[in-house]
C-alpha cells in the first residue's frame, strides 16, 4: 500500500502555509502576509501515529496571480486534491465567512473525499464562538486551532488519522533517498523545466515570467528503483535588487538548499553572459565544499554559434576556483542529457564519499613535498608530519604540521590539486584543514608506516628517529620539529 497522502487548500491567507510548517515541525514554505505567495506543491513526509503520511501545501483557490499565472496555480491546487487521501480545509477565524470561503466548499463537496475543516488563527479560546458560523458550510465538526500559538495539534492529527484510508495490507516504507540534489541560478535559467524533465510530470510551474518559483520545493522522484530528492529553488538576485520579503526568503532558502544537497546544480542561461549572481552562487558552493555541476541550460539556442569547446573555456576562466567542476550542456525543455547530468551527479557523489587509507594518503603527500617542498616563511621551514582523512562528504584532511601559519593559500592549492589528480577525488571539493601536531603525538613516518584509520592522532608509542639522514635539500615527511 501506498503512503497516504494530506493535502492543505483554502482560500489565500488564511495560514495554510503556517499550517503545514507547524505540522512538519519545521520552516519549509514561506509564511508571508502577501496573498498569493505559494504557487506550486510543496510537499514534505511527517508521522501520524507511527503512519508516516504526505503533506502537500497548495496555493490559494480563487487568486488572480499578478504574473497571470492563475491558470498554472489552479492546476496545481488540483493536482493537489486528486492526490490527496484527505483534505484540510483551513479558513480563518479572524475574518470570518467570505465568498471565497464558500466557493471553496463547493469545489470541495463534488470531490467526494474525507474532508476537515479547520478555523486557524484561533490563538485564544476567546476567538473560538467567531468560528461557530463556518459550520454553514456543510462539513460538520469545526477543529479551532492556532499554528502561530502551537494550539488544537493534538485534535487536528486526531481528526486526520481518523479519516486516513484504513490499512489493508503493510503500507510501503518510504525508500531512503539516494542522493539529494539541490538546483540553483538565477531567475529564469530553466531550474523547474528541468525538474519537471525528471521526474516526469508537471510538478513545478513553468513560465517565462521571471521569478515564478518563490518557494524552495522538495520533488521526490524515482529512477532505475532509486529514490531522488530535487529540489528546486527560487531563482536569485543581486541583493541589492531584492524588491520584497518574499525574494529575501527565496534568496535564504536557496542557501539552506546548497547546504542540504549532496550535489549543487549552479544553472547557467546558455543565451547570457555569466552575471555577479552565478559568481555569488559558486563562492557559497566552494565555501560550503560541496560536489557541483555547471549546467548550461538552453543549449539549443547558442549551439550554432559557438562551440561547446568555447563555452567550457569560457566558464573555466570566469570560475578558475572551481577548475574542478565539470561542464554539462542540456536542453531542459527537451530533456536533452537530463539522464546524463543524473548519473554525473552519482559520480560525484560517490567521488565525495570515498575514504583512502592513511598510508595511500601519506604516500601522494610524500611524492608531493619531494617535487615542490613548501617554501620559507618569516625565515622557517613549514613542515609537514603526515596526512589523514578525517570525514567524506566533503573529503576532509588533515595535515599535522609544525605551524598552520606557514603555509600559504598559493602552497595549499597546490597541494589540493595533487591530492585531486592522485586520489579517488578528481571533480569533487577537498577540505584541507592544518593543525599544530600535539604533543606527543608521533615525530613522523618512515615509507613502511601507517596510521590507524579511525585516528586523527595515533596513540602508540613514539618511534624512534631514523638515523639515516636526509640529503642536502630533499625535503621529506619531517621527522623532528
Amino acid at each position: 500500500m501506498s503512503i497516504p497522502t494530506v493535502a492543505i487548500v483554502g482560500r489565500p491567507n488564511v495560514g495554510k502555509s503556517s499550517l503545514f510548517n507547524w505540522l512538519a515541525g519545521r520552516r519549509i514554505a514561506i509564511v508571508d502576509p502577501t496573498a498569493g505567495v505559494t504557487r506550486d506543491r510543496v510537499s514534505t513526509l511527517f508521522e501520524v501515529d507511527e503512519r508516516t503520511v504526505e503533506l502537500l501545501d497548495t496555493g490559494g483557490m480563487g487568486i488572480v496571480d499578478h504574473d497571470d499565472l492563475t491558470e498554472l496555480v489552479e492546476r496545481q491546487i488540483q493536482a493537489g486534491i486528486q492526490q490527496a487521501d484527505v483534505l484540510l480545509f483551513v479558513v480563518d477565524a479572524r475574518e470570518g465567512l467570505t465568498p471565497l470561503d464558500e466557493m471553496v466548499a463547493e469545489r470541495l463537496r463534488v470531490v467526494g473525499k474525507p474532508v476537515v475543516l479547520i478555523a486557524n488563527k484561533c490563538d485564544v479560546p476567546a476567538i473560538d464562538p467567531n468560528a461557530s458560523e463556518f459550520f454553514r458550510l456543510g462539513y460538520g465538526k469545526l477543529l479551532c486551532v492556532s499554528a502561530q500559538q502551537n494550539r488544537g495539534k493534538s485534535e487536528l492529527l486526531k481528526a486526520i488519522r481518523d479519516r486516513l484510508p484504513a490499512q489493508t495490507g503493510e503500507e510501503e516504507a518510504p525508500k531512503e533517498v539516494a542522493l539529494k540534489l539541490a538546483i540553483v541560478g538565477r531567475r529564469n535559467t530553466g531550474k523547474s523545466t528541468f525538474i519537471n524533465s525528471l521526474a516526469q510530470s508537471e510538478r513545478m510551474i513553468v513560465s517565462e515570467v521571471a521569478g515564478t518559483t518563490r518557494d524552495s520545493v522538495d520533488v521526490r522522484f524515482e529512477r532505475d528503483d532509486k529514490v531522488y530528492l530535487a529540489i528546486d529553488t527560487a531563482g536569485v538576485r543581486r541583493k541589492k535588487s531584492l524588491a520584497n520579503d518574499i525574494e529575501f526568503y527565496s534568496l535564504h532558502r536557496a542557501e539552506r538548499s546548497i547546504r542540504r544537497a549532496d550535489v549543487v546544480l549552479l544553472f547557467l542561461d546558455a543565451a547570457h553572459s555569466i552575471s555577479k549572481v552565478d559568481k555569488q552562487l559558486s563562492e557559497y558552493i566552494l565555501e560550503q565544499h560541496k560536489p557541483a555541476i555547471f549546467v548550461v541550460n538552453k543549449w539549443d539556442l547558442l549551439r550554432s554559434k559557438i562551440s561547446t569547446e568555447a563555452m567550457a573555456n569560457y566558464i573555466r576562466a570566469t570560475f578558475p576556483s572551481l577548475d574542478h567542476v565539470p561542464i554539462a550542456f542540456i536542453t531542459a525543455k527537451t530533456g536533452k542529457n537530463v539522464q546524463a547530468v543524473l548519473n554525473l551527479a552519482q559520480v560525484l557523489h560517490k567521488q565525495a564519499s570515498a575514504r583512502v587509507t592513511t598510508g595511500e594518503l601519506n604516500r601522494v603527500l610524500r611524492e608531493a613535498l619531494l617535487s615542490n617542498p613548501p617554501p620559507l616563511r618569516q625565515n622557517r621551514r613549514a613542515k609537514v608530519f603526515y596526512a589523514t582523512q578525517a570525514a567524506t562528504n566533503p573529503p576532509t584532511i588533515v595535515l599535522f604540521t609544525n605551524e598552520p601559519a606557514l603555509f600559504d593559500n598559493t602552497y595549499l592549492r597546490y597541494l589540493l590539486r595533487t591530492f585531486r589528480d592522485q586520489l579517488p577525488f578528481r571533480e569533487v571539493a577537498i577540505r584541507l584543514e592544518l593543525r599544530k601536531r600535539a604533543q606527543g603525538a608521533p615525530r613522523g613516518l618512515d615509507e613502511t608506516d601507517e596510521l590507524p584509520e579511525e585516528e586523527v592522532i595515533p596513540t602508540r608509542p613514539r618511534k624512534r628517529p631514523s638515523s639515516k639522514k636526509p640529503k642536502k635539500g630533499e625535503p621529506e615527511l619531517w621527522q623532528d620539529v
